[in-house]
């Protein structure tokens, strides 16, 4: 008997299901129904036409077909497809999105995990330098 989960298993759970609470799966899930909560996979997920997600999104690469109210973070990539409709913010290496959906949120695409550069701060007890010179009102 294996304890090891098979990350090569196809899941499906298809329009009829209806879940409330967070989903965790191993491998591939093609995901078609109703779900109040969130996803949590290393694995690919395959959000399917009749698929409603209220919850956020963590996995290893998603396409989504369906409507998914949340933010997505994929490690691989994240695609978009027509009708789709997408209320909350994306967070992948590569992104696509087709013509025809509905995008709502804020998008940070960075195929080569650079990390901007935070604003440079004053050092502790030193002022910040002004912009440039505002002169005084005389007294």
């Amino acid at each position: 008997m294996s304890t090891t989960p098979n990350v090569n298993s196809k899941n499906i759970l298809s329009s009829d299901v209806e879940l409330t609470g967070s989903l965790k799966f191993a491998g591939d899930l093609t995901f078609d129904g109703k779900l109040d909560g969130d996803i949590n996979s290393e694995g690919a997920l395959n959000l399917g036409d009749n698929a409603v997600v209220r919850g956020n999104l963590n996995v290893g690469s998603v396409v989504v077909r369906g409507k998914v109210n949340g933010n997505i973070s994929a490690r691989e990539k994240i695609e978009i497809k027509t009708k789709a409709e997408l209320f909350g913010d994306i967070r992948a290496p590569r992104l696509t999105i087709e013509e025809g959906v509905t995008f709502v949120g804020k998008s940070e695409v960075n195929p080569n995990k650079a990390t901007p550069a935070p604003p440079s701060a004053p050092r502790p007890g030193e002022l910040p330098k002004p912009a440039e010179h505002i002169p005084q009102p005389r007294k």
